[in-house]
């Protein structure tokens, strides 16, 4: 097992905040690690692939999945602390079953064990090519992330909807 407590991890559900409040701590001198979702969806999407949520999400989550392990695993020397933009339990889902090889892998890599939920916040939603989900979605959304966190023994903790400095501020004191 590796166990990384100085590893961070951002969760939660779509249009909720995670990538701005990475970008604003990554200008504070925090070193971060950026999303893999988008990443995927954009170069699924321009493969002309079907492993793109919407149309084959179980391919779409073991890409996911596997991209995250690849970048846990590129970053276990570090002993900094590190921001994830969502990570190795984002891609368990109860849509999909993962392979046996992938859940090992996810349970033999630890982040920290508290990690940042953040919560759906109507007034910054808003959906785009890679982000489609409804607000409903995006809604029903958290109750599976605090599920998953459950099911990994990961203390969820929810990030208040706020200002980013307000956010960032959150974060830090609780990143320890």
């Amino acid at each position: 097992m590796i166990h990384k407590p100085n590893f961070f991890l951002f969760t939660g559900g779509p249009g909720v905040g995670k990538t701005t409040l990475i970008g604003h701590l990554q200008a504070l001198g925090e070193a971060v690690v950026e999303e893999t979702h988008r990443a995927v969806i954009a170069e699924q999407a321009a493969a002309g692939s079907r492993a793109v949520p919407w149309d084959d999400f179980a391919a779409y989550c073991a890409l996911c999945v596997a991209r995250d392990i690849a970048k846990f695993d590129a970053h276990a020397g570090e002993t900094g602390r590190i921001f994830f933009d969502r990570g190795i339990p984002d891609g368990f889902n109860p849509r999909w079953t993962p392979p046996a090889e992938l859940l090992e892998a996810a349970h033999a890599r630890r982040y920290n064990r508290r990690i940042f939920v953040f919560p759906p916040w109507r007034e910054i939603y808003e959906t785009d090519f890679e982000r489609r989900q409804d607000w409903d979605e995006a809604q029903a959304t958290f109750p599976r992330v605090l599920r998953v966190a459950e099911r990994f023994g990961y203390e969820p903790l929810v990030v208040p909807t706020a200002d980013v400095a307000t956010r960032a501020a959150f974060v830090l004191d609780h990143a320890r």
